[in-house]
């Protein structure tokens, strides 16, 4: 954490007066003390994977020859609409030729009756896979062509490719499968003690490897209904949204924290208890406007909160950022025991 030199006035007593301008640079922020459900936690190892039901194979529509594959390895990120393959096709060539005939005929004699034909005829190009936006410019330019550009449905990562550049291929081959990552399981197991604090549907908390800062929020949608043969372990699954530009990926270490035996209690972050040889403290905001360090004492811990069970009540003003900051001037100020008089 980068210091702020805040040139404050400090008080006999440790408390210190702070300027507007000075708590907005030390970005000190405060919260109203209040009851709020904390557990104990259990922590399961768990690993990220692909969530099957968003999976895609991508077939062909045509019976054809592959001309270009634009991805040829696994592994390889790829976004909605981004060409896939090419394929040569006579079926094709022959439709794109009867949808401009049908187009030129509407052009010429009008009438509801030649555009539901124009209609008709677009959708059969779209049953061959090709899109709105591809047979606009096939309109538009008039020129039909032997050849179909497949594009991506969706986002994610190539997973397996099915076919070769000059390979013949029939409607409904297989040319690509595309693992969708808007949505990613986390997988880990259960002994027989912690089957029993989790069920389906529950809203479970999980630290990725790389972000364990953020803890995100996943639902349970599977628990297996027996153990795993030969042992006393049961699995878990529950699916995360990996919206954020898909920044989770298959794979990765996971921690499941299960959260049990809840209670109503004070808590607060855990970067707003400020410990010491002298024990735990915070920072709370007076009357006065000044902010003055408190011993307390702690209980359960989380993740990212602290059980106050003695030093602070409700709707007290509490800092929740900027306690280190505070910390520090107190001790530059007053050096050797900053803490001397606060003691229980």
């Amino acid at each position: 954490m980068d210091l702020v030199k805040m040139n404050a006035s400090t008080g006999a007593d440790g408390s210190i007066m702070l300027s507007e301008s000075q708590i907005k640079l030390a970005n000190i922020s405060t919260t109203l003390t209040r009851l709020e459900n904390m557990g104990e936690n259990t922590l399961l190892t768990g690993r990220l994977m692909v969530d099957e039901e968003q999976t895609e194979v991508i077939s062909s529509r045509v019976q054809g020859r592959i001309e270009k594959l634009f991805y040829k390895e696994a592994g390889q990120s790829v976004q909605q609409g981004q060409p896939l393959c090419e394929i040569y096709s006579e079926s094709l060539l022959t439709l794109q030729q009867e949808y401009l005939l049908t187009l030129r005929q509407a052009s010429e004699l009008k009438g509801d009756r030649y555009q539901g034909f124009v209609t008709s005829a677009a959708k059969k190009l779209m049953l061959l896979g090709m899109s709105q936006g591809q047979i606009d410019q096939l309109s538009k330019r008039k020129v039909s062509s032997s050849t179909i550009t497949f594009l991506a449905p969706a986002s994610g990562v190539i997973a397996r490719i099915d076919a070769t550049e000059g390979q013949y291929v029939s409607e409904g081959s297989p040319l690509y499968r595309i693992e969708k990552l808007d949505k990613i399981w986390v997988e880990s197991e259960l002994y027989p003690g912690e089957s029993a604090f989790v069920k389906i549907g529950d809203k479970i908390n999980v630290k990725i490897n790389g972000f364990e800062n953020v803890p995100v929020e996943g639902v349970v949608t599977f628990l297996s209904p027996e153990y795993r043969q030969g042992s006393q372990i049961m699995s878990l699954r529950a699916v995360i949204i990996n919206k954020q530009k898909h920044e989770f990926l298959p794979g990765t270490q996971a921690t499941v924290i299960l959260s049990h035996s809840e209670k109503k209690v004070i808590a607060l972050p855990a970067d707003a208890v400020i410990r010491d040889a002298k024990g735990s403290h915070v920072w709370m905001l007076e009357k006065d406007g000044a902010f003055k360090p408190r011993m307390v004492k702690t209980g359960l811990e989380n993740y990212d909160k602290v059980e106050i069970t003695e030093g602070v009540i409700e709707n007290e003003n509490v800092v929740v950022t900027g306690a280190y900051l505070l910390y520090s001037e107190l001790v530059l100020k007053k050096g050797g025991d900053p803490m001397a008089g606060h003691h229980h």
